[in-house]
């Protein structure tokens, strides 16, 4: 049996999100028929919204309403610490600890050979060019701890080895292979705190 036309392109086009495979589609699908016509263009809005409204702060490349994003125009941040994070989302997860009070970096993804992605392709020139300025006295590498988040961290410290900059690493309690986003916000708190010396 085939599905008709709209819903074909509808699972189709759930199923290219990443982690939906073609039963959680039919279940999406399926949820997003049985919803009111308002509650469909309410998700179809919110999604229009993300991709007009959104885009990456130019400082910190977080995501923003604006050129930049609120932790970059907070006066009370500390501008001498920054803490170097994969993707926007783990800036939120940081945030949510409300332990941390200097700036982000976000690299908007890790270095992963097998993937093809190298560090031409992150933020590395742009977090390099705000240590150069002179404010920076410390960098925390807050990447995951899988292997690409590894890697990531060990590139970063050879680029920042030698500056006058205080270099740590979140500190282990984030278990090994996981991604920030997903850890609790004690724990992750405690990694904040716990950071030690990367060399």
């Amino acid at each position: 049996m085939t599905y008709a036309k709209p819903l074909t392109m509808l699972l189709q086009a759930l199923e290219r999100l990443p982690g939906i495979g073609p039963r959680s589609a039919e279940r999406i699908a399926f949820y997003l028929l049985r919803t009111s016509r308002e509650e469909a263009r309410q998700l179809a809005q919110a999604i229009v919204d993300v991709k007009e409204r959104l885009r990456f702060c130019t400082l910190c490349f977080n995501l923003s309403e604006a050129d930049r994003c609120p932790v970059c125009q907070d006066p009370a941040r500390d501008p001498s610490i920054i803490c170097v994070v994969e993707e926007p989302k783990d800036v939120l997860a940081i945030e949510k600890t409300g332990s941390f009070r200097g700036l982000y970096h976000v690299l908007l993804g890790a270095i992963a050979p097998l993937e093809g992605v190298g560090p031409e392709l992150l933020k590395i020139d742009e977090l390099l060019h705000r240590l150069s300025e002179g404010t920076v006295q410390e960098v925390i590498v807050a990447t995951d701890a899988d292997k690409d988040g590894e890697i990531t961290a060990a590139h970063l410290s050879k680029l920042i080895r030698g500056k006058p900059i205080r270099l740590t690493r979140i500190a282990s309690g984030i278990p090994v292979g996981s991604h920030l986003e997903y850890a609790d916000q004690a724990t992750l708190a405690r990694a904040l705190e716990g950071r030690r010396e990367l060399f």
